[in-house]
């Protein structure tokens, strides 16, 4: 038997971090995903998916992703059923995902608000002169002057 799901969309919503009575994260959210192909109209439409995912990556999700973030989720499919205040059984079918993947920075999405404040790292910057990278690159470098073999014995490799 296989049950397997991997997705790629975007956050509907924020996520909706809770914790069990054991102490144990929750989270619940919903990703937009793009169905590979046009409607008649040559419009792409989408599907909705509900998922959760617990613990550790619940609360790195909710922490450091927001509506309209792209996501990879990995994880099953999974049906659950349960009666709700009116009496009535309702029948949930979600992902249930083993990871989550950041696959933009937080500030990466194109939800609004513009500039590129909070939106990662940016290399080189209040660096003092090109002159003093150069010099500082090829100290880093081990390699760079010589090319020679490494002399290491076997006793000092960690595998």
């Amino acid at each position: 038997m296989l049950n397997r799901v991997v997705l790629a969309g975007r956050l509907t919503r924020d996520p909706d971090l809770r914790y069990t009575p054991n102490g144990v994260a929750v989270a619940n959210f919903t990703i937009a995903v793009n169905r590979p192909f046009s409607n008649n109209q040559g419009d792409r439409d989408a599907d909705f998916i509900n998922c959760v995912v617990w613990r550790r990556a619940a609360e790195n999700l909710a922490n450091f992703m927001s509506k309209g973030s792209l996501v990879g989720v990995d994880g099953r499919l999974q049906s659950r059923s349960f009666d709700n205040q009116e009496g009535k059984r309702v029948f949930v079918t979600e992902v249930v995902a083993d990871s989550v993947q950041f696959l933009e920075s937080k500030g990466g999405s194109s939800q609004g608000g513009g500039g590129s404040q909070g939106s990662g790292f940016q290399p080189n910057q209040n660096q003092p002169s090109n002159q003093n990278n150069n010099n500082y690159n090829q100290n880093d470098d081990p390699f760079a002057d010589k090319g020679e073999p490494i002399d290491i014995s076997d006793d000092d490799l960690p595998f």
